[in-house]
């Protein structure tokens, strides 16, 4: 039934689809699609404006007009289906393309090349890769949507999670953030942020991280990560130390803090 009443409006010309909203909707009536925030159905939204305060650019405000009456009951069904979504989804066993971007490989970190086979007790076996020349990367797939929960080299793991922009930013990426760990990489602003906080969840709840860094870019958009990975802590109940650091898109640090 449709009365007058408060709902949410989104100017898209302001919206830049950071997803920082989406969290803050505890009804899950907001989303991220084409890159922009949208309203998935009236009937979700109950007109509060909990989601005002996360907009950076005052995208979303609270209107009046003609909608769908609030249904709570419509809610639940919503939400359940959405958890019940995120936790089936799995990813594809092949790309279109034939690779099997879903095979877990876990790869040994690069040995020291020369010398004896012979080595003195007080001589590392192993080197890092920045040190060798060798790729820092210690595993595949990368992208968060195809790792599983439980893949291997997430146990144990210093997990950097960064965005995909800050690989080609930061002219050594591999030196200097990714050499040591586990890497998650995707786009906050285009990826499904609520499929992340569940996956995120999950890996802090099993897989015991040392710890979790956050790589992101300056920009607006870039921050919602930090607030995927703090709905992702909350959901799992447990605390793990989290370091995120900023770049800019001419590849600088800019800052670094401590959760």
């Amino acid at each position: 039934m449709k009365q007058v009443r408060n709902i949410i409006q989104i100017d898209e010309e302001l919206c830049d689809g950071c997803g920082q909203c989406v969290p803050d909707c505890a009804e899950g009536s907001l989303k991220i699609i084409d890159g922009k925030a949208k309203l998935v159905a009236d009937k979700l939204c109950d007109g509060l404006g909990a989601c005002l305060g996360s907009c950076p650019t005052g995208a979303l405000k609270v209107i009046q007009r003609e909608a769908d009456e609030f249904d709570e009951e419509a809610v639940e069904i919503y939400l359940e289906q959405e958890k019940k979504m995120a936790k089936t989804q799995q990813p594809p066993t092949t790309m279109d393309c034939g690779c099997a971007s879903t095979h877990i490989q876990s790869f040994p970190r690069a040995a020291a090349s020369g010398g004896s086979s012979c080595q003195s007790a007080n001589m590392p076996t192993e080197l890092s890769a920045t040190k060798t020349g060798s790729s820092a990367l210690s595993h595949w797939p990368v992208q968060i949507r195809l790792i599983p929960a439980n893949a291997p080299f997430l146990q144990n793991a210093d997990l950097l999670v960064a965005a995909d922009c800050t690989a080609v930013a930061a002219r050594h990426f591999q030196e200097k953030y990714l050499d040591g760990k586990a890497v998650m990489m995707g786009c906050p602003k285009f990826d499904d942020a609520e499929s992340y906080i569940e996956r995120f969840a999950e890996i802090i709840r099993n897989c015991h991280l040392k710890s979790l860094t956050i790589l992101i870019m300056e920009v607006p958009c870039c921050s919602a990560m930090n607030v995927i990975i703090k709905k992702a802590i909350e959901k799992a109940g447990q605390a793990v130390p989290v370091e995120q650091i900023t770049i800019s898109t001419r590849g600088e640090e800019i800052s670094r803090k401590t959760w």
